[in-house]
């Protein structure tokens, strides 16, 4: 009786629209008839969660180990990543580090035997030391020491040692140590200071670090360590404002590769010969070149370029100059290429929207490749998932804004879903296409999500990028409160349900809106959001030392910019909030301290408005545990079941 009930309102509903609806829309209804008949399963944020997330190790390390040829892998299947090495013909895996609180990162395999690095922080501080496995099981931390910071940077060619990068002597710079393979002493390889270290080649003569002088313009400059006084040399001279960064030196250690946007709107790679000084185009396109890099050998080039928020990899042979061909492949983009050790075969990545990253391997002599994993919870459907399109609307002043737009199943005219507007991390980050178990978590319960790339994201030219520059708060929440406008214009939305949702920058963007905008967005979700840029600039960790100058010429300096930067931290504007929020915060986040929430949901309280507030004492800038994604992604379906 309840079906029928159901069909009688759906078919009463399509019948009132013949005569005033588009073909498409009265399609829509029908469709919205069948699946009230046999609705779509809603699954929990267990169910999303409990997809095992996978990784692959550093592109500078080994991924094939040297005696059995597993594959070392990263994953988070038991609720907090750890190390597992994998058989590469079964997928079987066994866990090789077994942390329950902090997550662990697999660096590398060591050359010649089955000792392995590995990174690890302390609950989410960002503080991570690198980490030594002995075959026995037994562990070193090789970076010891108090508010240490450090990363990897690569085998020497002979493969009797590794560098890694450290700032112990200086919380502001990173000095790169070389380490022995055999009893792990080190010797200082280079003591830097304060600028960006890019990359170490594999002979140890070279080192590439970058200048961050601007947000708009940078420096790559070239160390020779073999030369008495070792001056970084600068090998980018220009004029007015150039992006430059490395991406890492050849194989054979003769030249750099690098990105530049000198003479364009995007990056693209280019080579420098170090010996004589000759320049020249490694790889373009009509986007953003993220990467190039070679195969171990040489004999194989990477290049990845960001095509409208999705990554487009080739795998070019230069002995043929042809592209490798992968048979059979899944819908969706591949990461992460790594190569055993004669380059007959390689691991990768593959992700896609209703598919989560899946570790494949390929036999490139016939490019038959198989997928090791299978992520997705099996619980799930993947057909009940979503993809998402990329979108463009005209913002407040005719500027073309793209995002990606996710439908829920049975939106129509009919039955409108309500919306979320999702603001990426940054300010300069970028929504990408692929798997979001919270996105699907939410559009699987109902909610159209548009996670939009405003004005001053990455990934659509330096102008662009730009334009938010010392206008944050401004130029950009204007493009976010136009995307509302364009939402409800969509005949499957109801535009009188509008939410607003992000994390980090955006999670600052969602408390601008209800404080500068308070009537735009029916409720807010603000994930580890910036609310106070006066503490936030003032209290930057000491590592972010290179990027300090650069951070203040897009967000301004506090010491001559502190009026601005109160004037749009929503923290002293709290007053002006009156609709729903909800707030989640890390206790241990180094960047957005857990105090800017506290003071926020104090301040919105007394209001008299809802306010829910959940509080992670085991995280920081994000979450490195399952459970308290899963958490989290509960209180945002709730959150907004009851207020949106």
């Amino acid at each position: 009786m309840k079906k029928l009930l159901i069909l009688g309102t759906s078919l009463l509903a399509l019948t009132s629209m013949v005569g005033c609806a588009s073909t498409a829309e009265i399609g829509e209804t029908a469709s919205a008839v069948m699946e009230a008949i046999t609705p779509a399963p809603r699954y929990s944020a267990e169910a999303f969660f409990m997809t095992t997330s996978y990784g692959l190790p550093n592109s500078s390390g080994y991924t094939f180990g040297p005696k059995t040829g597993d594959i070392l892998i990263t994953a988070d299947e038991t609720g907090v990543f750890n190390a597992y090495r994998m058989d590469p013909d079964t997928g079987a895996k066994t866990a090789l580090t077994a942390s329950t609180t902090s997550a662990v990162r697999a660096l590398t395999w060591f050359p010649n035997d089955e000792r392995l690095l590995y990174t690890q922080d302390g609950g989410g501080d960002e503080l991570n030391h690198v980490f030594v496995r002995a075959e026995d099981g037994t562990t070193r931390d090789l970076t010891p020491g108090e508010n240490v910071k450090a990363s990897f940077g690569g085998w020497t060619d002979d493969e009797t040692g590794f560098f890694i990068m450290t700032n112990e002597r200086d919380g502001k710079s990173f000095d790169i140590y070389q380490y022995d393979a055999d009893d792990y002493s080190r010797i200082l390889l280079y003591q830097n200071d304060g600028l960006q270290i890019d990359a170490v080649s594999g002979n140890g003569r070279y080192v590439a670090m970058t200048k961050n002088r601007t947000s708009a313009d940078s420096d790559i400059y070239l160390v020779d360590l073999s030369t008495a006084d070792a001056t970084p040399e600068l090998i980018t001279a220009h004029e007015g404002n150039v992006a430059h960064s490395a991406y890492g030196f050849s194989r054979d250690n003769r030249t750099l590769y690098y990105a530049t946007n000198e003479g364009g709107e995007f990056t693209r790679a280019a080579s420098y010969n170090i010996a004589s000084g000759a320049r020249g185009d490694a790889y373009r396109a009509d986007w953003d070149v993220n990467y190039v890099g070679e195969s171990p050998s040489g004999r194989y080039m990477i290049a990845i370029v960001n095509a409208d928020a999705s990554s487009e990899l080739t795998l070019t042979d230069t002995n043929t100059g042809e592209a490798v061909v992968l048979n059979d492949l899944p819908d969706g983009q591949l990461r992460n290429i790594r190569f055993n050790a004669d380059e007959s075969e390689i691991a990768f990545i593959v992700n896609g929207d209703r598919s989560p990253s899946n570790i494949h391997v390929a036999d490139l002599s016939s490019g038959n490749q198989k997928a090791l994993t299978s992520a997705l919870n099996p619980e799930i459907d993947a057909d009940q998932l979503v993809d998402g399109e990329v979108v463009r609307f005209a913002s407040y002043d005719g500027l073309d804004i793209p995002g990606i737009l996710y439908r829920p199943k049975g939106s129509t005219a009919a039955t409108p879903a309500p919306a979320l507007v999702w603001v990426h991390g940054g300010p300069g980050g970028q929504s990408r296409l692929g798997y979001n178990p919270a996105i699907q978590h939410l559009v699987n319960h109902g909610y159209a999500v548009y996670a939009i790339n405003n004005r001053g994201s990455s990934g659509y030219g330096k102008t662009f990028f730009h334009l938010d520059d010392k206008k944050h708060g401004d130029v950009d929440l204007k493009d976010v409160v136009a995307s509302k406008d364009f939402l409800a214009d969509k005949h499957w939305i109801d535009g009188d349900r509008v939410g607003i949702i992000g994390g980090s920058y955006g999670g600052y963007m969602v408390a601008a809106a209800l404080a500068f905008e308070p009537e735009v967005f029916d409720v807010g979700i603000n994930i580890f959001g910036v609310t106070n840029w006066v503490r936030t600039l003032e209290s930057i960790p000491p590592w972010w030392e290179a990027f300090r100058e650069a951070l203040y010429d897009e967000m301004g300096d506090p010491a001559t910019d502190a009026v601005r930067h109160r004037a749009i931290s929503p923290l002293f504007h709290a007053e002006n909030i009156v609709k729903p929020l909800l707030v989640v915060q890390g206790a241990n986040d180094p960047r957005v301290l857990q105090v800017e929430s506290d003071e926020l949901v104090e301040a919105v309280r007394k209001n008299g408005v809802p306010v829910e507030y959940v509080l992670f004492p085991d995280e920081g800038h994000g979450f490195a545990k399952r459970e308290n994604r899963v958490s989290a992604s509960n209180a945002y379906v709730e959150f907004l079941d009851e207020h949106l």
